[in-house]
């Protein structure tokens, strides 16, 4: 593709989400799979009247593998980084070094030219944070969450005690040590483990499997998933599961709720997560957040078009905020 439709998105993240001024050191690092998307960045710095670097390296061989050592000390010494990456740079220790130093960052793990022209990446990020706070606000002084759906999702949950992300996954890193991901746009909290009862009727998207065909159910009880329903998909999955060894991966550690109006549900799991109309919630790994699930896997499942409620006022209905 051209770098001219890119440029929209680009200048969204540099000018919008970034908040890049001329003088800071920014530091695009990117591998031979995102190079075009990489470039409108390194466009959009200069249209800005940045002095940008860009790093090419090999693609990672999976999510959390280190960048070379090179990419690493420049990483340390920038003002603001994009990483434009295949697989993510995230969790890596050279990103969370750059973070302690100051360094405002946003990740960009698989990001997609189509995000850049059409979807997440050109939304309003300034009506997407004000929309993340407000939900946010309203899960920290909340104690019970319900969600039910149409299709049959019928769940219950305690986030008593328990801090949503603060901040909210809202896109804007303009301040010393901001870092999240791009495109953005959520909300999210670690509900209490086993308080979570019910049905979710996944029918939006499932990491890994992508955009599903048809639903899968999933029945919860005190917070584990012990009963997995539907066709080809909630097969494919029962085996993902059952295929990785960790008692941990089937309970309930996330539930988030999206945010980003431009997101849309692709099978790509960092723009599905923050599509308006849906919540999500996620198996496995939940330490990071504030909650107690140890796994090795963390695993998101879209719910469209739900109803929810915090401690009995409804904040959404059929997938519209009422707030």
């Amino acid at each position: 593709m051209q770098l001219a439709p890119l440029m929209k998105g680009a200048m969204i993240a540099v000018r919008d989400c970034m908040g890049v001024k001329p003088g800071e050191r920014v530091l695009v690092v990117t591998d031979t799979g995102k190079l075009s998307i990489a470039e409108s960045f390194f466009l959009a710095l200069h249209t800005l009247g940045v002095d940008g670097t860009m790093m090419v390296m090999t693609p990672r061989s999976h999510h959390a593998e280190e960048p070379p050592d090179e990419v690493r000390a420049a990483l340390l010494s920038c003002d603001v980084a994009l990483l434009v990456t295949t697989m993510s740079l995230t969790h890596t220790k050279a990103r969370m070094a750059a973070t302690e130093k100051g360094a405002r960052i946003a990740s960009m793990p698989g990001i997609t030219e189509d995000m850049m022209t059409v979807g997440a990446m050109t939304a309003d990020y300034q009506r997407v944070s004000e929309l993340s706070w407000k939900v946010t606000r309203i899960l920290e002084e909340g104690n019970e969450v319900t969600i039910t759906t149409e299709r049959g999702t019928n769940l219950r949950m305690s986030i008593r005690g328990r801090k949503p992300g603060i901040p909210p996954d809202d896109g804007l890193y303009r301040e010393k040590g901001r870092w999240g991901n791009l495109p953005a746009g959520e909300a999210y909290i670690a509900p209490v483990e086993e308080s979570v009862e019910g049905v979710a009727v996944i029918d939006g998207s499932m990491s890994p499997l992508g955009v599903l065909s048809e639903p899968i159910r999933l029945e919860i009880v005190r917070g584990k998933v012990v009963r997995i329903e539907g066709g080809r998909e909630a097969q494919e999955l029962a085996r993902f599961l059952e295929n990785l060894g960790d008692p941990n991966a089937y309970y309930v550690g996330e539930l988030g709720i999206g945010t980003n109006e431009k997101a849309r549900i692709t099978g790509n799991i960092l723009e599905d997560e923050k599509a308006f109309r849906t919540v999500h919630i996620a198996l496995g790994m939940n330490l990071d957040m504030g909650g107690t699930i140890d796994s090795k896997t963390h695993n998101d499942g879209i719910i469209t078009n739900p109803t929810v409620t915090v401690d009995g006022k409804v904040i959404m209905e059929k997938g519209v905020f009422t707030i």
